[in-house]
């Protein structure tokens, strides 16, 4: 895959100029333009959906952070190939590494120190969000996990519990608004959107 695999906006220099001012708006649109075609690209170099997701998520929460950069770009198309390009092959070292030191540590001290020392913007999120997740009602939480850690689509929860694919999206509706109500006040919504949303690669 190169940059000219990937698909742009007819309007991305305008969209980029408006998620630079702070759009949640744009950068939604930003975002379903280009996440799947980066996650088909990550999933390949890594075989792994959960890393991919990962992958995908701590790219665009770092394109959100640096917003007021993104008019200065000269390819934009570029840069988020190189960022996933890059953080796929950093995540597979860290997964490399992260099972060679399994293989060593023997102490918990060691291992309490490495995850300390180790943990991202991106994984202080995740777990407040999953103690968000431990807070739905029981038949929300059940969906949203299905959709969410075991990626199947709405038709596909619909037929395992026998309900209504309409029934499915409103339950997933109103787990992400729990979510992000939850933790909205203290935190960066954009981020709890991307971390909470479920993304559908192949």
């Amino acid at each position: 895959m190169d940059t000219v695999a990937l698909r742009p906006i007819k309007n991305e220099a305008d969209l980029l100029a408006l998620v630079a001012t702070g759009s949640q708006r744009a950068f939604t649109e930003l975002f379903d333009a280009y996440y799947k075609q980066i996650g088909e690209y990550v999933y390949k170099l890594t075989e792994s959906i959960e890393v991919t997701e990962e992958v995908v998520q701590d790219v665009f929460i770092k394109i959100w952070l640096r917003k007021e950069t993104l008019p200065e770009l000269d390819n934009f198309c570029y840069y988020l190939f190189i960022l996933s390009k890059n953080h796929a092959l950093n995540q597979l070292r860290k997964k490399a590494n992260d099972t060679a030191r399994q293989m060593e540590w023997l102490t918990q001290f060691e291992e309490d120190t490495y995850t300390a020392d180790n943990s991202s913007l991106a994984e202080e999120y995740r777990i407040l969000i999953d103690d968000a997740v431990e807070k739905l009602p029981p038949q929300q939480k059940k969906i949203y996990k299905l959709s969410r850690e075991q990626h199947l689509k709405h038709e596909e929860i619909a037929n395992l519990l026998n309900i209504s694919p309409k029934t499915v999206k409103k339950h997933v509706a109103l787990a992400l608004r729990f979510i992000k109500n939850e933790l909205s006040p203290q935190n960066d919504i954009v981020i709890v959107a991307i971390l909470s949303a479920p993304l559908f690669f192949l």
